[in-house]
């Protein structure tokens, strides 16, 4: 099963709690108590976010954290980024030389076009939208999806 990782997901949560709170700093204790996720690992994804430049934070006793820049210009691949590295279905797709079939593979080219895809559709979605901030979030067509593996898992 390809899945996302438990902090990137807390690091999402985080995001969209400062992306909804866009007028004011809030510190780790803050946003621990918000999101229900405990203030070590807050400060922790914090700490990552801001040397993946996603948030800025401001020190002293009314100092804490906010987006570096609007939801809207935050995507999920950046996110993913920032906390797991560029997306890579397999190995070749994560770029040349790093897989020793390379060269004789016949599939390669289908995972790297995957892969590609799957990279252009999180690049399209932004914290925006993931914070529920943005009107254009793909609700309707992620339901559809979900149905349809649910189907075709029940029919295999």
């Amino acid at each position: 099963m390809m899945r996302i990782g438990k902090l990137t997901d807390y690091a999402t949560v985080i995001l969209a709690t400062l992306a909804n709170e866009r007028s004011r700093l809030l510190n780790a204790g803050t946003l621990a108590e918000r999101t229900h996720i405990s203030a070590p690992t807050v400060a922790k994804l914090l700490k990552q976010l801001q040397r993946a430049g996603l948030v800025d934070s401001t020190r002293g006793t009314r100092g804490g954290y906010q987006l570096s820049r609007p939801p809207d210009a935050i995507s999920a691949a950046t996110i993913l980024d920032a906390l797991e590295g560029p997306i890579a279905l397999t190995d070749c797709s994560a770029g040349i030389g790093n897989c020793c079939l390379e060269h004789s593979c016949q599939v390669s080219r289908t995972w790297q076009r995957l892969n590609a895809a799957i990279r252009k559709s999180l690049s399209e979605i932004s914290l925006a939208q993931l914070a529920g901030l943005d009107a254009r979030a793909p609700v309707v067509p992620i339901e559809r999806e979900l149905k349809q593996l649910t189907r075709a898992k029940a029919q295999a």
